[in-house]
């Protein structure tokens, strides 16, 4: 799987955070109230960003142990969160889902996950799932959905292009890309699961500018390889958006979905 650097992580946890549906939060809250020893697995933690989106929505008692790949964000989410006698961590490749430790886990969290992995990995994941009957909060999930307040002719074409490169193998396969939340559950429902989604956007304004600017600077080598416009075209179209960031009342908005599912 790609590694994501922490500063950008960093950029974007703050959009993450408003943008966490709060119906789903407050049923993930009312499973865990219910559990008689509530335990989460967040998968793909990065820096911690999910412990500290939810810690004081959930119950004080849950168990938590963060997994990721990547042990200098490990390192970093360990070093965010601190010393806690209820929060554990682990390095862990997950292409190998047969080791996911899920004994005794309640739910598996994920943010901005799955749209980097394949239809195949969702099945073997919700497999995995089902056979423990652990629940699944999984947030964040890109749609494809991208708008801008000051329109450019290009965008529609810009966006298309990037989608198209959001499914290019991240690490698992073809990845979902804006198909990620559809595909979840699907396998979800045919497992037996109760699924609900919610969208979960963001919303970004002026006081998001560097968050912005480093969104659109991530489309410029996708939109080279995938959009089939000259160089001088794409550049002037990042310019454009790039520069309508400080105009009066722009807004941009990047659609996500959040998905949330517990054993029928």
């Amino acid at each position: 799987m790609s590694g994501f650097d922490k500063d950008w992580l960093a950029l974007r946890e703050p959009a993450d955070r408003a943008a966490r549906d709060p119906v789903l939060t407050g049923m993930l809250a009312g499973h865990l109230h219910d559990a008689e020893d509530p335990a989460i697995l967040d998968i793909g933690c990065g820096t911690g960003s999910t412990w500290r989106s939810l810690v004081d929505h959930l119950p004080a008692d849950t168990r938590w142990l963060l997994l990721d790949h990547d042990p200098l964000l490990l390192e970093e989410a360990e070093r965010r969160i601190g010393a806690a006698d209820n929060v554990g961590y682990r390095p862990f490749d997950l292409t190998d889902l047969d080791a996911l430790p899920l004994e005794d886990i309640s739910v598996i969290t994920a943010s901005a996950l799955f749209d980097l992995v394949s239809d195949e990995f969702c099945a073997a994941f919700v497999q995995r799932l089902a056979e423990h009957g652990c629940g699944l909060y999984a947030a964040l999930n890109y749609d494809g959905v991208v708008s801008w307040s000051y329109a450019h002719p290009l965008d529609g074409d810009m966006v298309a292009a990037f989608n198209r490169h959001q499914q290019t193998d991240k690490g698992f396969g073809p990845a979902l890309g804006p198909g990620a939340t559809a595909c979840l559950e699907r396998h979800l429902g045919a497992s037996g699961y109760a699924v609900f989604t919610r969208p979960s956007p963001w919303r970004m304004d002026a006081s998001s500018a560097a968050l912005q600017e480093a969104f659109l600077l991530g489309f410029h080598q996708p939109l080279v390889e995938m959009s089939g416009r000259s160089t001088d075209e794409i550049e002037d179209w990042l310019s454009f958006r790039i520069e309508a960031i400080g105009r009066p009342g722009s807004l941009c908005e990047v659609g996500h979905l959040d998905l949330i599912a517990f054993r029928g």
